[in-house]
């Protein structure tokens, strides 16, 4: 241990200090200390102000008092012009004390300091900062009013479609659309089986996608959803096995298989037929839910795969098993609804799943798959997008007959879904088209009336998908043609697009194939020994000039052939022979006299057989054909069966 340092020795370096301990500070002691002390000082400042009014009015009451017996005794001019200064004084100090009188004027309280200022913080805390100047905020908040007033009155100009940015998924249908909370990421899947990952804020203006990968081989995607705390990804496709994975695309859990011979489906663990629909609990992160064409809708935990939740199996009016098309959560996450084949809704409590809570047996029509079911953000609604061509919208508490119903909005595909905007007030759907036969659209319908607000022409392919984010206030669109379509407004939108527009795309850097691989040496002597590579993009700029390394390799040649070079026939050969047999004009259609023209030839230069017996049998020996025996004579049993 060190001892304890020589005084002399501090002060000869400078170091005063050296070896004493440091003061620590409290700082809300000293805030305190200061507050008392504004406190005090502003008290002492009104006292002495009431001290200086109350000897002003003492000065006034005696100048009154005084004023009648000097003009009585007014014999000099001396006492006039005394007399005379004295009204003039108290006429000054009754207007001074007149101007004095209220509160302190504020040039003297804000030349006292923090003192004052700390003394009326209690009232002045919601005003930060200098006033502002008379009817500034007045007007502004008119404008404001003025604006949110024609916004209501006008619910077209909050739908975000003035800019538009194009995401090229692939060639087919963009079958399922997901969004993380945040709206940091977007999720893309289709008939071709890809998935793929864009994140707005790591996109440039190409707007390619970070991510691709198959996660159900070759199923087509039905549904992507993220959980609500967006960190798994739910994936529906068309085997019988949903799967979850995380953000980067990794598998979490899959869904496991269920006994495809057991009758009935409560008995068994999973799903046994192709999956219809999915979506996560909006409460409970772990729980999401599942339909299949085996007739029964699951729930499911995270954390075990091993067997679902609970089942619930629709039934027809006859009590018959009944395939689900479509599944969903209630916004507060204790009713699940399911659309039916029938053309029926039912809605169960979560916590019973054997009879239905509510129930609508016509809602579409019968042998049409419902596409969609989903409820409004305040609970109250629920709207169905039916393959019959309609959309509807229910009362569940008066599940009879529909509130409003649109038709003639031709749905092609078992996925068309339906979405409300973020204030409520707007429902949104996606129209189908024929190949050819027009433009997909996007409809929007004012809730309280369904009159049809606005149009969208897509694309010249049927719009399947469609999402409305409610924190980015962007519209997404996917399409039957592989386009992943993203609607946003400068203004009204947050984020998003918006992040990857203003990327400039990044500039692409040449092949270095061209760059020869650097070997290095070091102990090779000075004559053999590489000039070390200073950079890859001079030594790129230097291999672009020698026209050897440079060099473009020379298509095929097309026809005969040109400049030393051998034409594509005659080149091998094999086309040699072909353009020769090619060539050949002779008349085969006649196989006798084609092969006795070649008889007298053979005759006088034998090649083949002859030379073999040259020595052994010089003269032709052929063997004696004996005459067929007649059988007409002889008995059936004897004659020879063929």
């Amino acid at each position: 241990m060190m001892g304890a340092p020589d005084p002399e020795l501090a002060a000869t370096m400078g170091f005063s200090g050296f070896g004493k301990k440091a003061r620590t500070f409290d700082l809300e002691a000293m805030f305190e200390q200061t507050r008392r002390t504004a406190v005090e000082r502003s008290r002492k400042v009104l006292e002495a102000r009431e001290r200086e009014k109350e000897e002003q009015a003492e000065k006034e009451f005696r100048s009154r008092g005084t004023a009648p017996s000097a003009s009585a005794s007014s014999a000099t001019g001396a006492g006039s012009s005394l007399t005379q200064r004295e009204k003039t004084c108290s006429e000054s100090e009754d207007s001074s004390d007149e101007e004095l009188t209220g509160p302190s004027v504020k040039p003297q309280t804000s030349a006292q300091g923090p003192a004052e200022d700390s003394g009326d913080d209690g009232e002045d805390d919601e005003f930060i900062g200098p006033p502002l100047p008379p009817g500034f905020k007045d007007s502004d908040d008119d404008n404001d009013n003025d604006d949110t007033e024609e916004e209501d009155n006008n619910p077209v100009k909050k739908i975000p479609d003035s800019h538009e940015i194009t995401l090229q998924h692939g060639t087919k249908t963009v079958s399922a659309l997901g969004l993380d909370p945040s709206g940091a990421r977007l999720i893309t899947g289709g008939y071709d089986y890809d998935v793929k990952f864009w994140d707005f804020a790591g996109m440039d203006a190409s707007l390619q996608a970070f991510r691709s990968l198959q996660p159900c081989e070759c199923h087509q995607i039905k549904s992507l959803q993220y959980s609500s705390t967006g960190d798994v990804i739910l994936v529906v496709s068309g085997n019988s096995q949903a799967k979850v994975l995380d953000r980067d695309g990794f598998p979490v859990m899959e869904c496991i298989k269920g006994d495809q011979y057991i009758v009935d489906m409560t008995n068994t663990k999973g799903h046994t037929a192709m999956l219809n629909s999915g979506c996560w609990h909006p409460k409970i992160k772990e729980e999401f839910l599942t339909c299949s064409n085996d007739g029964t809708v699951r729930t499911w935990d995270v954390n075990n795969e091993k067997k679902h939740k609970s089942v619930f199996k629709p039934r027809s009016v006859q009590g018959k098993r009944v395939i689900p098309t479509t599944c969903t959560y209630s916004r507060d996450g204790k009713l699940i609804a399911a659309g039916c084949q029938d053309g029926s809704i039912q809605i169960w409590d979560r916590n019973m799943s054997v009879h239905t809570k509510f129930h609508c047996r016509q809602a579409h029509a019968p042998g049409t798959d419902t596409s969609c079911l989903t409820f409004s953000y305040d609970g109250t609604v629920l709207a169905s997008r039916g393959g019959d061509d309609t959309l509807k919208l229910w009362d569940i508490r008066q599940f009879k007959k529909p509130l409003n119903s649109a038709e003639r909005l031709p749905s092609f595909f078992p996925m068309t879904d339906c979405c409300f905007s973020p204030d409520d007030k707007i429902l949104v759907t996606g129209t189908s088209v024929k190949k050819g036969g027009g433009s997909g659209k996007l409809f929007f319908f004012y809730r309280e009336t369904f009159q049809k607000l606005y149009e969208i022409e897509v694309t010249d392919a049927s719009v399947v998908r469609c999402l409305w984010h409610p924190k980015l206030n962007q519209i997404m669109v996917g399409t039957g043609n592989g386009l992943a379509k993203v609607y946003y407004d400068p203004v009204k939108s947050q984020r998003g697009a918006k992040l990857c527009v203003v990327k400039t795309k990044r500039k692409e850097r040449q092949a270095e194939t061209l760059t020869q691989d650097y070997i290095i040496t070091p102990h090779a002597l000075p004559m053999f020994r590489e000039p070390r590579q200073r950079s890859t993009r001079k030594q790129l700029e230097k291999d672009r000039l020698d026209p050897m390394k440079s060099h473009k390799p020379e298509p095929p040649v097309a026809g005969p052939g040109r400049g030393g070079r051998v034409g594509t026939h005659g080149g091998t050969l094999s086309s040699y022979i072909v353009k020769n047999i090619a060539l050949d004009k002779t008349d085969d259609s006649n196989p006798r006299e084609a092969i006795l023209r070649h008889a007298k030839e053979a005759e006088e230069n034998p090649y083949w057989v002859a030379p073999a017996y040259a020595k052994t049998q010089p003269k032709t020996v052929f063997a004696e054909v004996e005459p067929e025996d007649d059988e007409t004579d002889k008995p059936e049993w004897k004659k020879r069966k063929i």
